[in-house]
């Protein structure tokens, strides 16, 4: 009878541990700037990762269970990111899309990997950020070093009599672009004719605008955020200059051509690929759109994080940080960006950098 109790007491327990699991939820952060002057790309991951954690639900969760979504707003700071990067880890989450702008995403990978947190951002090109050899450390885009390349070999490419400026925003993503571009250009036989970096926050850039025209400038390349890109040629064009503004992936978006106007028409930029385009992702881009929001920019990158995560759980055959981890850099995965795979670095094996022009109140590949 005793051994039959404790048989009876051993599958009631397990009936409840089970019934336990299946109600438990699993957590996911998103951090990004959901305040401030880049919160339009903040608003590209939450709409990313929202849509992407609904759909894994309704096709049953990950190993059985719902996952639920945290977001917290480092507003592009390194100081904010540090203290929204503890938030997620007392929290528990077990996966963070983000950070989005590079000099957030580096203090935080620290944070995370001392928690055992895996890290994805579908946003911060700095190369630093997976060269510090933190194994937790993903990275969904492509990196500067790959975007300078093909900016310095463009710049290069406009001839010996076309006078050019290179400019910073002085962030960590705009002088890490800076000087790839830099560096590209002059190894394709090029060279800048004047250097600078401007201060971000500014709300007229005037000044610059005429010592660029002093020293006779025909293209600009800027290497910085959105908004001071917007100012820049918008004053330009107030001052009846004919400027050619080149710039990075931070302009994918329609923010930028809303404070430029027609000032940014013919605004040429690199950026990753744009997979709205691709045939497969047709149907998801619509239901965007049917929400009322464009997946410009880095919205399908977070869609396609999350996806990236959740099949190497279910490859791992658990939530445990260094079996995911395992699976994501010893796999191939079916995303909304493609097939995907991840190198040593935690870096995308396929990041597809291209350029853009923006036209009609749109950018469209630059052919």
């Amino acid at each position: 009878m005793e051994r039959k109790l404790l048989s009876l007491a051993a599958a009631i327990a397990f009936a409840m541990v089970k019934a336990s699991s299946a109600g438990a939820e699993i957590l996911i952060g998103m951090a990004g700037a959901l305040t401030g002057p880049n919160a339009y790309q903040g608003e590209q991951q939450q709409q990313g990762v929202e849509l992407a954690i609904g759909d894994i639900n309704a096709a049953g969760g990950v190993l059985g269970q719902k996952l639920r979504l945290i977001s917290v707003d480092d507003a592009c700071d390194s100081g904010q990111a540090t203290a929204a990067a503890h938030k997620l880890v007392a929290e528990k989450v077990s996966f963070v899309v983000g950070h989005q702008c590079s000099g957030a995403s580096i203090p935080a990978a620290g944070i995370y990997e001392r928690a055992g947190i895996i890290q994805m951002t579908p946003a911060s090109t700095s190369p630093r950020l997976t060269e510090e050899g933190r194994s937790n450390v993903f990275r969904i885009c492509g990196r500067d070093d790959q975007q300078g390349a093909i900016a310095g070999a463009y710049l290069a490419a406009q001839g010996q009599d076309i006078r050019i400026a290179i400019l910073s925003d002085g962030s960590i993503y705009g002088k890490g672009l800076t000087e790839e571009t830099q560096r590209h250009l002059r190894n394709n036989g090029g060279v800048e004719t004047l250097y600078d970096e401007l201060d971000p926050g500014l709300s007229d850039f005037s000044s610059l605008v005429a010592k660029l025209q002093a020293a006779g400038i025909h293209v600009a390349y800027f290497a910085g955020y959105y908004r001071e890109a917007a100012i820049l040629i918008r004053n330009a064009r107030e001052q009846g200059y004919n400027l050619q503004l080149v710039s990075g992936d931070s302009i994918a978006s329609e923010a930028f051509i809303q404070v430029t106007g027609e000032a940014g028409e013919g605004t040429v930029f690199t950026s990753f690929r744009d997979p709205r385009r691709t045939p497969g992702a047709a149907s998801l881009v619509e239901r965007f759109r049917q929400k009322g929001f464009e997946p410009e920019g880095y919205t399908l990158y977070s869609y396609g994080a999350v996806q990236a995560w959740a099949q190497a759980v279910a490859k791992a055959g658990s939530i445990e940080s260094q079996a995911v981890i395992s699976a994501l850099r010893s796999n191939e995965f079916e995303t909304i960006l493609g097939r995907i795979s991840f190198d040593a670095k935690g870096d995308v094996r396929q990041p597809g950098f291209e350029w853009f022009i923006w036209r009609s109140g749109h950018y469209v590949p630059l052919e």
